[in-house]
């Protein structure tokens, strides 16, 4: 499903493009080893302060060293009445049902591609303050991950 971008959520994509990606300076060191033959583990974790009183992004790596790929098929978290999966082509969001994570190789979340959006926000994250999330996989486990909140103009000095 294709969505046109509303004023709102253009305010957002704005905000979007200007967060970047993240890298190594974005601390998150969760991992998980799934079944099977994947290895899961989840850095550069962030999420821009929200612009918006009712929507956010999110930003990570998932790293997979095992021999078997996996997939991305959900996201939770207590701060969103629901996160959905996002990638971005052109200029147009399409929310998608998964995102692979290939054996020996990434998956990279990051401003102007691949991201999450919370969405229905309970309350607004500030600056400073750690947003939980929870990954689910199709084979591997779920993966809790802690993603602190940066400023809505973040731009990682070190990246993909």
């Amino acid at each position: 499903m294709r969505r046109r971008l509303g004023p709102a959520a253009l305010v957002i994509a704005g905000a979007l493009a200007l967060a970047g990606c993240g890298g190594p300076d974005s601390e998150s060191g969760d991992s998980a080893s799934g079944s099977g033959n994947a290895e899961l583990s989840v850095s550069s974790a962030y999420m821009p302060q929200p612009v918006s009183d009712e929507m956010a992004a999110g930003f990570f790596t998932v790293t997979n060293k095992g021999g078997a790929a996996d997939e991305l098929t959900s996201v939770t978290s207590d701060i969103a009445g629901q996160v959905t999966v996002h990638e971005t082509v052109g200029s147009a969001m399409q929310e998608v049902k998964g995102l692979k994570v290939p054996a020996r190789g990434e998956l990279v979340l990051k401003s102007g591609g691949n991201h999450l959006m919370f969405e229905q926000l309970k309350h607004k994250p500030k600056e400073g303050q750690t947003v939980s999330v929870e990954l689910h996989f199709a084979h591997s486990g779920p993966v809790e991950v802690e993603m602190p909140v940066k400023s809505a103009t973040y731009r990682p000095t070190t990246g993909h």
